[in-house]
């Protein structure tokens, strides 16, 4: 049960746990909450769009609308927790307890303060915003009521997230999964409760999921207010420190272009389907959200390998970081070809449980989802040498491998592909984007070993090791 410990360990425990665990146990000790936390947080926006989509074909549309909003609140909280996770962890490596202190307390606040504008500025503009997103005349209403009630969510979401892969930087990721998936579990319950029983409809779809994420948000906050955690809360740490924004913000840059990505290609996806009706624009939708849900996992493990890598990369144990990185990478292709056989094989049952009576969502999502799940070995490849850059702090290598995916190759094959042959471009822009994606990926992969000298340096830790046991 290592990995769901709950103890509090002084900075000099949590070193040498970090420093002298091996590798594959440690990973996976930092992986299997992070992974329960993805899939149960995945689970509950399933949940939303499962339950949402009863309703009918335009407040499915809404949710995928509304996706993109969600999007960028967890652009701006993934932002600033990466960057200041990965900057805590090698701070951590490095002994420098008191300035991680510092850099959560600062981080915090900020993300807080982040969320509030995006909730005036949204709510103020609500309904140009939700064209702005892609919404359809006939899907603007439930947009519009979906998206005004998430909006306000949108200080405490950005907040949690820091909160939460604060922990999980420190290697005390069961705490945060506690939290994450109490919130989810009850967003769960709440959804049909609301939706249905209350006759709320698609407001209480959001209402449940604002109202989990204020549980979640208190939950995190009572750990770190009991001294539950290695890195302490404080807005009494809050600085005006340029160093802090700085390496926060640039470490944290990939995370944003990876989620910020991820909202604006929805949104053009959202834009280039539309001509073809409400049915492309819920396919798209479901199939967003349940590729987002078969990926969650090897997110999940990729985010109990970043703590490994930024620790060991600040505490200079390179063979420690080389050794989770190959580890990682090799249980994520593996682990993604399994779990791309299964949503190639089960694409039409998975589209049919969301919605029945539209024939032509089923028949659009079950093709597009059979295309991505293709491609889902490559995509594991290029999460783990992006996740490898932005631990070890290669804000550029990490920012190019986040951007690439759903932005640089994503955005100009959808809008050339589904001008020219319509639905069936739609479709295909994903995995082309993938596997161009891969390829560059495992390029930049090879020039860094090559330019870099941390292959050699691996090489004399271990004939270090060697001499040793020798003597």
């Amino acid at each position: 049960m290592a990995a769901f410990r709950t103890k509090k360990l002084s900075f000099e425990e949590n070193y040498v746990r970090m420093s002298e665990t091996p590798v594959p146990r440690l990973v996976g000790s930092l992986a299997v909450p992070t992974i329960i936390t993805m899939l149960v947080t995945t689970f509950y926006n399933m949940a939303d769009t499962v339950f949402v989509s009863w309703l009918g074909t335009q407040a499915s549309g809404a949710v995928g609308i509304v996706f993109s909003l969600m999007s960028i609140i967890q652009a701006i909280g993934m932002t600033l927790g990466m960057g200041a996770g990965n900057y805590i962890a090698r701070l951590l490596g490095a002994k420098e307890n008191q300035r991680a202190n510092q850099v959560l307390g600062t981080t915090f606040v900020l993300a807080l303060a982040i969320g509030g504008v995006l909730t005036l500025f949204g709510l103020i503009f609500l309904q140009p915003f939700m064209k702005l997103l892609g919404s359809s005349e006939t899907i603007l209403p439930y947009a519009s009521d979906y998206g005004g009630i998430i909006l306000i969510g949108a200080p405490i979401m950005a907040a949690t997230f820091v909160m939460n892969v604060s922990l999980r930087s420190e290697g005390s990721a069961s705490l945060g999964m506690i939290g994450m998936v109490t919130g989810a579990l009850l967003n769960v319950a709440l959804d049909p409760l609301l939706i249905f029983t209350f006759k709320m409809g698609i407001k209480g779809a959001a209402v449940a999921t604002v109202f989990s994420q204020a549980v979640s948000f208190v939950i995190l906050l009572s750990f770190y207010l009991r001294k539950k955690s290695v890195v302490r809360l404080s807005t009494k740490c809050f600085r005006f420190e340029a160093s802090i924004y700085k390496e926060v913000f640039v470490t944290g840059m990939p995370a944003f272009y990876r989620q910020g990505m991820a909202s604006v290609s929805m949104i053009i996806l959202n834009i280039v389907a539309r001509p073809f009706g409400d049915a492309a624009l819920a396919a798209m939708a479901i199939v967003a959200r349940t590729m987002q849900f078969l990926g969650s996992a090897l997110i999940g493990f990729g985010q109990g390998f970043q703590p490994v890598a930024g620790f060991s990369w600040g505490a200079k144990k390179y063979d420690r970081l080389m050794e989770a990185f190959y580890f990682s990478l090799k249980v994520g292709v593996i682990g993604f070809l399994i779990i791309g056989a299964i949503g190639f094989s089960f694409a039409p049952t998975i589209m049919r449980f969301f919605i029945k009576t539209d024939l032509e969502v089923v028949k659009i999502g079950s093709l597009a989802m059979r295309l991505q799940s293709l491609m889902m070995p490559l995509q594991a490849v290029n999460i783990i040498i992006s996740m490898f850059f932005q631990s070890i702090g290669k804000p550029r290598q990490a920012s190019l491998t986040a951007l690439t995916r759903q932005g640089l190759f994503f955005i100009p094959t959808i809008l050339v592909m589904g001008k020219t042959i319509g639905v069936l471009g739609i479709q295909l822009s994903q995995p082309i984007s993938d596997l161009f994606t891969f390829i560059l990926s495992v390029a930049m992969m090879f020039y860094f070993f090559k330019k870099s000298n941390i292959l050699s340096l691996v090489d004399e830790i271990s004939h270090k090791d060697a001499s040793a046991v020798v003597q």
